[in-house]
């Protein structure tokens, strides 16, 4: 049965009423949406989750990569309720500070250090503060290839939506290409003696295929600079103990969040103690501000942070993850085969972290493809922006999208057939980086 979404739809002037964008977060925007289906959530449950039309939806993405092991995890949820009801935030530091340290440096071996903030930006822009007081230089140098590492200056000043920062800010940040030694050489040489330090994730879509960390890593130090690795897609996923477990690569420093809390608000700055003692108090040096946040350690995202771990440690999380990852890739990769859409649609990714392409009659990147698509899932019970898995995914759910994917790729065939603009409702959406808002255009209303 095809879902209604009168009560969602009614909201929608509400919330660009009140929240500039209509969301806190743009990749939960409605220009990422199909234009008539913005199901706004009510509640979840593993992975399913409801809207105010009371429409259930089996879901993907799980609060962007951040809910591992399933909506309302009773274990973690009832770890956050004890802690809330003994107090969350004191005058002085709290004992579970101590405890949830200790949990992340046995859990994050490669660690010495630890300091716990609320988001993945939190942890990346202190990385980035410490590199430049360590060295003494200014520049910072960012994977071109990798989607997202900050709301802040240095980085959004690398991309489309750069309005608002200074010139000389965005002249602070350079780029390099992922697996690809000589872009980041040449980049050294075009800065010489200027970059602090080089973040990147482990990989996006594919591993690397060359000894790509270990050659930056080694290249950074020649130049003086650190490595900082960003586990926040990685972390929890991968490993419990990251890429940087997973690889048994040693960065400088690295940066968790997301899954990491199944959920909850917390993010972590980790490293070696040479340069994570630069924002202590107990040393000779320069002070350096690191991160000093009201809510940086609540206690009740700790507790939720150490029972995933022991969740991690005591049940099969990440072999689920795989398993059933591995399970819907094969069958993805089989339905789209039935159609004879290998050239229009590939599954990309590990099995714990996939995404969809979408691709128009001649190969190329489509969004009103993408829109058509994400439309017939909507319709169908699934709300699947990517391919990212949960621990609550299992068999049945597996089974379950393969199905939608088979019956909204008969739509998705015809479209390529007869022309998008026929079976696509509404505008198409938009890819976040985009300089101007582009104006909505309603090519036949809903019914």
């Amino acid at each position: 049965m095809y879902r209604q979404f009168d009560k969602s739809l009614a909201m929608q002037a509400r919330f660009h009423a009140l929240i500039p964008g209509g969301s806190h977060t743009y990749a939960k925007g409605d220009d990422q949406f199909p234009q008539f289906m913005p199901p706004y959530i009510v509640k979840g449950d593993g992975c399913r989750v409801w809207d105010a039309d009371g429409n259930e939806f089996m879901e993907y993405g799980m609060g962007l990569r951040a809910v591992s092991l399933g909506h309302g995890f009773k274990s973690v949820s009832d770890a956050a309720a004890k802690q809330m009801y003994i107090g969350n935030n004191y005058t002085r530091p709290a004992t579970i500070e101590l405890e949830a340290a200790e949990v992340f440096l046995d859990t994050v071996q490669f660690a010495d250090m630890v300091k716990f903030c609320k988001n993945g930006s939190d942890a990346t822009t202190a990385a980035v503060k410490l590199a430049r007081a360590y060295t003494g230089k200014t520049k910072v140098a960012l994977c071109k290839d990798h989607p997202f590492f900050s709301q802040d200056d240095w980085f959004m000043g690398t991309t489309a939506i750069d309005t608002g920062i200074p010139q000389n800010i965005k002249d602070m940040s350079v780029t390099f290409r992922f697996d690809c030694i000589g872009s980041a050489k040449q980049m050294f040489k075009d800065n010489p003696g200027e970059i602090a330090c080089v973040i990147m994730e482990a990989e996006k879509y594919t591993p690397s295929q060359y000894n790509f960390l270990n050659e930056m890593k080694a290249l950074c130090h020649e130049h003086g600079a650190l490595f900082i690795l960003d586990e926040m897609i990685t972390g929890f996923r991968w490993d419990i103990g990251g890429a940087q477990t997973f690889y048994d690569f040693e960065p400088d420093l690295s940066t968790f969040g997301k899954a990491m809390g199944n959920g909850f608000a917390i993010s972590a700055l980790a490293g070696k103690k040479e340069y994570m003692e630069l924002g202590g108090i107990f040393h000779d040096q320069e002070r350096v501000f690191l991160l000093s946040a009201t809510h940086g350690a609540e206690n009740h995202a700790l507790a939720a942070f150490m029972e995933v771990v022991n969740v991690y440690k005591t049940q099969d999380v990440i072999p689920s993850m795989n398993k059933y990852g591995a399970m819907l890739k094969q069958g993805l990769i089989d339905v789209i085969a039935s159609h004879g859409l290998e050239k229009h649609m590939q599954i990309l990714g590990r099995p714990v972290c996939m995404v969809y392409t979408t691709k128009d009659q001649d190969g190329n990147p489509s969004q009103p493809f993408r829109t058509l698509f994400m439309q017939e899932c909507i319709k169908r019970g699934l709300l699947a922006p990517n391919l990212v898995i949960s621990f609550s995914h299992q068999e049945e759910e597996v089974k379950r999208t393969i199905e939608i994917f088979d019956g909204a790729l008969e739509v998705y065939k015809k479209g390529l057939e007869e022309g998008v603009d026929k079976y696509l409702v509404g505008r198409s959406v938009q890819p976040v980086y985009t300089k101007k808002n582009k104006p909505t255009h309603i090519i036949k209303s809903w019914s």
